[in-house]
């Protein structure tokens, strides 16, 4: 649209699917008049008629309905993964510039074949929420580019929630269908160690595991990257809830809030009591700004003068001079930078940076992450 900020016409948002990814994105767009939300799709009758009371917007049960809503310039996509690649390649063909949850896709092919679309249409394909958005991972990554540290040669980030004993969709619980942590919540940790080193990785070895027998899924991994220039990562997740990394951020949780009590393991649930609890979750949308930073389990970064670690209100630096404390803001939200990115890229002002090639580099991390988990092997990568 080739517009300056301060001189934008408003753009018409829809959102395909309307569960807790979607309804976290509500606040933020609260602070960003240059959105207005016209339009949901969502198949559960429930959902939609809650919506059009609630917010006034028309609602659709299909995709295809939605993207011939009169004025729609762009779509969120926060539908299950599975449905990823056909509603991103929906939205090109009618047009519409796309926002679309992470994981990208379920696969490679899948995830190659919406880069497809986006040289295709010529609109913006974006990939997020993920929490390289969070300020305490920018700030790394503005120390790291300073070259204040010197380079960065290491990065570790490690996560301990209870994801296995959240209420769950059936396709969230298989790897194939883009469910388990290493592609659902590896996602964020590769999206943040790509984010803060900006070099491209070279290489993956990977163990994952599955602890459960009664809640059968890809639960935890540990993944070691190699990186170009010499740098290495590790990635730790694990979802069975009985440490948590909350206990080293004095009860920080993922979003910046205190955490609440840990969710108890499921009892014997059907698939439809599972899909209602879900649903009710949903309707607790996660707010917008907190008064700590966001928090993804632990982050450090070694530099060759010195180490950056999270903390509930900032960073930590330490070099041999000792520690100090570099407090950052929270006045904005992790989901307002990605709405920011979105728009200055549909109106010409910057490109995107989370744009579709870098969510394929980032899902053939965690695909090859379980391959090499499977295989006992390193696994080479080429699309990064």
């Amino acid at each position: 649209m080739g517009t300056s900020r301060g001189d934008r016409p408003r753009i018409k948002l829809g959102m395909i699917g309307f569960g807790t990814a979607a309804r976290a994105f509500l606040p933020a767009l609260a602070h960003h008049p240059e959105f207005e939300m016209v339009a949901i799709a969502d198949p559960f009758e429930p959902v939609r008629a809650g919506a059009a009371q609630e917010f006034g917007v028309t609602t659709y049960a299909d995709v295809p309905d939605l993207l011939r809503h009169p004025g729609l310039d762009a779509v969120y996509i926060g539908s299950p993964t599975q449905l990823h690649g056909r509603h991103v390649e929906l939205a090109c063909r009618s047009g519409k510039h796309v926002l679309v949850e992470k994981p990208m896709a379920t696969n490679l092919d899948e995830a190659k074949a919406m880069v497809g679309f986006t040289q295709q249409s010529g609109k913006v394909v974006l990939v997020g929420h993920s929490h390289s958005y969070d300020e305490p991972v920018h700030a790394m990554r503005e120390i790291v580019r300073s070259g204040e540290l010197g380079a960065a040669r290491m990065i570790n980030t490690w996560c301990y929630t209870d994801w296995v004993y959240r209420p769950r969709r059936p396709d969230e619980l298989k790897d194939s269908e883009g469910g388990g942590v290493t592609i659902r919540q590896g996602a964020h940790q590769i999206d943040i160690i790509r984010y803060i080193c900006g070099t491209d990785a070279l290489s993956v070895r990977a163990k994952t595991l599955d602890l459960d027998p009664a809640r059968s899924v890809t639960g935890a991994h540990s993944i070691f990257i190699d990186f170009r220039d010499g740098m290495v990562a590790t990635a730790v997740y694990n979802g069975y809830g009985r440490f948590m990394s909350t206990e080293l951020t004095q009860g920080v949780g993922e979003w910046g809030f205190i955490d609440k009590p840990r969710t108890p393991a499921p009892s014997r649930l059907t698939s439809e009591q599972e899909l209602e609890a879900k649903r009710e979750r949903a309707k607790t949308a996660i707010p917008g700004r907190a008064p700590h930073q966001a928090h993804y389990g632990l982050t450090v970064v070694t530099c060759d003068a010195g180490e950056i670690r999270q903390q509930p209100n900032g960073l930590v630096i330490y070099t041999r001079d000792g520690s100090r404390v570099v407090d950052l803001p929270t006045d904005t939200s992790p989901r307002e930078r990605v709405l920011r990115e979105f728009s200055d890229a549909i109106y010409g002002i910057a490109p995107a940076f989370h744009d579709a090639r870098w969510g394929l580099a980032n899902l053939e991390i965690c695909m090859a992450a379980l391959r090499s988990a499977r295989e006992g092997r390193e696994i080479y990568l080429s699309h990064q």
